[in-house]
């Protein structure tokens, strides 16, 4: 018998099934009884899960990133799906398809990779055109761009992600930059290439994902200025000449403000008309595709609200409804 999905669970389904496990605390609630808190995935998404009544020091016998067999029963609870567990017990793998539990961009990684491409093809500037080449040469660090979520939970998580997230900021560019001339496009262009490229290191993305150490104790801002840093050197050996300081400065400037703000992890606020551009176009992508996921993976079809969404801070209007509106329909094979 098939597996059913995450986004295939309804208000009231009965479950017995293989999930991977995102995240497991032990948690109290207000009676100070604890309880196992899981967030189970699958390829298609993820679901709370809870199991009462639990002694605080139970071992369980698995930890984050392992399979579990979980049985229970979903239930709506403030708008959101969760599963109310009667039993869960570590699985060894064994018969599992671990393509099951990778979330996958819907396009193909090879055809990102090869968009990417044609967008550095475009560069006419020397050095920046080396320095791309340079990057575009490491093999590993390209099989991991073609893995490496660009989140962990908030945008694009999933494998594929980064790249997807990187194009699309470069498609986006190539539409805008007409529009303000005071834009440098080869800069533009490299910086998007750039901005999260130390992601690929910060983040472990083999089956759960989460933060390396590297990652946890240094960040892929940091990251990335090492490794544009590093790029510099070989892309000098290939032009046989210095990299323009001041260009190399831009660069580093635009991947360590992106974030735009101290309070959101930038060290410096965007300071040149690229840093600025890079900053909006990035915030703009990675906070329409966290709507549009919560649109499109919402369950309560009948409200006209999502639930307050943490990372968002807000609640989404959906308005008519999900099939009014043209979201696809989770019940349907599309």
């Amino acid at each position: 018998m098939s597996r059913r999905f995450v986004n295939e669970l309804n208000n009231g389904d009965n479950v017995d099934d293989v999930f991977l496990v995102v995240q497991k605390q032990t948690r109290a609630n207000r009676q100070g009884n604890h309880y196992l808190f899981l967030e189970l995935r699958d390829r298609t998404g993820s679901i709370d899960a809870r199991l009462w009544n639990v002694p605080e020091n139970t071992p369980f016998g698995f930890a984050e990133g392992d399979y579990v067999r979980a049985r229970g029963k979903v239930q709506l609870f403030q708008g959101a799906l969760q599963m109310i567990m009667t039993h869960v017990e570590h699985h060894t793998g064994q018969g599992v398809d671990a393509a099951d539990f990778i979330p996958q961009s819907l396009v193909n990684p090879v055809l990102l990779l090869k968009q990417l491409r044609e967008q550095i093809f475009r560069i006419e500037n020397v050095h920046l055109k080396a320095l791309c080449d340079t990057l575009l040469m490491d093999d590993a660090l390209v099989t991991k761009l073609m893995a490496a979520p660009a989140g962990i939970k908030n945008h694009h998580a999933y494998h594929g992600g980064l790249l997807e997230h990187i194009v699309t900021l470069m498609q986006v560019s190539q539409a805008i930059i007409p529009f303000y001339p005071i834009l440098d496009h080869d800069l533009v262009m490299v910086g998007i290439l750039l901005h999260d490229l130390g992601k690929v290191d910060e983040l472990a993305y083999d089956r759960a994902y989460s933060y390396t150490d590297e990652g946890q104790l240094i960040g892929h801002l940091v990251m990335g200025v090492e490794l544009l840093s590093a790029k510099i050197g070989e892309a000098e050996k290939l032009t046989d000449e210095p990299f323009p300081r001041e260009l190399a400065l831009r660069l580093k400037h635009m991947i360590v403000s992106h974030h735009g703000s101290l309070e959101f992890g930038s060290p410096k606020l965007p300071m040149t008309p690229e840093a600025l551009f890079l900053h909006h176009i990035d915030n703009l992508d990675a906070k329409i595709h966290a709507i549009t996921k919560e649109l499109e993976d919402h369950p309560h079809r009948d409200s006209t609200w999502t639930p307050y969404q943490n990372s968002l801070n807000r609640r989404l209007f959906k308005g008519a409804g999900a099939k009014a509106l043209g979201y696809p329909d989770q019940d349907s094979d599309a």
